[in-house]
């Protein structure tokens, strides 16, 4: 199943689908649900969740192929045949793949939002219904104030981006301040 993360809605978001010719459920998730519920802060993201509605891995870089990507000094690396070979692993192999992990394990990894995660995407709601609504000065300060909360949430950023005409200005000159890799390295089980 795919959940396209866009403020933009059907305008923005469809056309990809229409494009790729999807088979597969998709849907367009304008009020970002998918992105609080499994913590997302970037695209693309995937969660495994089994038949019985079990999270088995949490939201973590979701790629089919091994790119690195250089803008000036910094590079973007996916790591997509790690992420592919740990899928196939559990579609065959289900609760018994080692790439699904246990409850102990899954907790480690993730933990309750914290308060200041919980204002930040709370600001982020009331901008884009703010936006939604006509209200673009509060939508505004609603997006900015999220982004200030939680500055490493690359979806609170572009999702503002997206309504203005230099969004990749915006990103190049956020990504080259950044320290962290743009994408978290998979921490999945070697190779077998």
């Amino acid at each position: 199943m795919a959940a396209a993360q866009d403020t933009g809605g059907e305008a923005a978001a469809g056309k990809w689908y229409d494009a790729a010719k999807a088979t597969f459920t998709s849907l367009i998730d304008a009020n970002h649900d998918v992105s609080t519920a499994f913590q997302f802060i970037n695209v693309p993201t995937g969660v495994w969740i089994d038949e019985k509605g079990r999270v088995v891995r949490p939201g973590e870089p979701a790629w089919n192929t091994d790119q690195v990507m250089k803008f000036g000094d910094q590079n973007i690396i996916t790591e997509g045949t790690a992420y592919l070979t740990g899928i196939r692993d559990w579609v065959s192999n289900g609760e018994r793949s080692a790439y699904a992990l246990s409850d102990a394990d899954f907790r480690k990894r993730v933990q309750p939002p914290s308060a200041i995660a919980a204002e930040a995407d709370a600001s982020f709601k009331l901008a884009v219904w703010f936006h939604d609504n006509g209200k673009n000065g509060l939508a505004l300060k609603y997006w900015h104030r999220a982004q200030e909360l939680n500055p490493d949430d690359w979806n609170y950023h572009r999702q503002e981006w997206s309504f203005t005409g230099d969004a990749g200005k915006k990103w190049l000159d956020k990504f080259h301040k950044t320290k962290d890799p743009y994408y978290p390295k998979l921490d999945m089980p070697e190779k077998k």
